[in-house]
């Protein structure tokens, strides 16, 4: 990758991850679009910049990462069964991962649903506590976007409406749930590289590439999360829903055109 594709793909990651429109659909479609051939190092650096975009949530709730052990056992119970699904059918969902066709339709699917979210989880209740059932429910939600183009903070907030909290006490909770869950899986693939001798020297030949793409990752995430909870506070996800349709409806038009946007990856 050059440096302009390292900034594209780093902005696309920081903007998306914590909305509800698939950060990993869209590093799909602006790999594709900038014809950028998924290699290893790729598919490393799309995984690797993730950490820049939660060390966003870390610095943004900093206070609310130094409570009780309690806040770290309800991330845990939420982030269990993601853990237990993605190591059983880690291939299959990577080999999902090369699919802009699946992620149009996951897109247009997601939006069409999300146009109706605000009016079936409308209800909420007195009791926002965090308990360790309603921990687990939204962890549950979160497998669902491990098929691509889902979307895991669309996934898991629409879990914390189910349980009756508010939309804004149901996205931060996704925030904190997506540093567990993203520094697992990139740590996971992470590990992976160091210990083959191949995957360290690609990293080190690279790592000024790695560097730049977190920190355009973390400065963009930081915006974006300010962005969406007020955002999102004030109304609902209609808009993302349609967004959505859109972007999934113009990939679409595209493939059954004729344009094999899977060759570019």
């Amino acid at each position: 990758m050059n440096l302009f594709e390292t900034i594209i793909i780093s902005i696309v990651e920081g903007l998306t991850e914590f909305l509800p429109v698939s950060s990993t659909g869209h590093m799909i479609i602006a790999q594709a679009l900038l014809g950028v051939e998924s290699t290893e190092f790729v598919k490393a650096f799309t995984v690797n910049i993730q950490f820049g975009a939660i060390l966003s949530v870390i610095v943004l709730y900093w206070k609310r990462f130094f409570q009780t052990w309690d806040f770290y056992y309800k991330l845990l119970i939420a982030l269990l069964p993601a853990a237990i699904i993605g190591l059983l059918f880690i291939d299959y969902i990577d080999a999902l991962l090369e699919s802009v066709l699946v992620v149009a339709i996951m897109l247009v699917v997601g939006g069409v649903f999300m146009l109706f979210v605000d009016k079936w989880f409308s209800r909420t209740t007195v009791n926002q506590d965090m308990g360790w059932k309603r921990a687990l429910k939204i962890g549950f939600w979160q497998c669902i976007a491990m098929v691509p183009g889902v979307s895991r903070s669309m996934a898991t907030i629409v879990g914390g409406m189910s349980t009756r909290l508010t939309r804004k006490n149901a996205a931060e909770f996704s925030f904190f749930l997506a540093v567990p869950t993203m520094a697992a899986a990139g740590g996971y693939k992470l590990v992976k590289l160091l210990l083959d001798p191949a995957g360290q020297a690609m990293i080190q030949e690279n790592l000024t590439t790695l560097l730049i793409g977190n920190v355009i990752a973390f400065i963009v995430a930081m915006g974006a999360i300010k962005f969406f909870i007020g955002f999102l506070t004030r109304h609902g996800f209609k808009a993302f829903g349609y967004y959505r349709i859109v972007v999934g409806g113009i990939l679409l038009a595209l493939i059954f055109s004729g344009v094999d946007l899977s060759d570019m990856l």
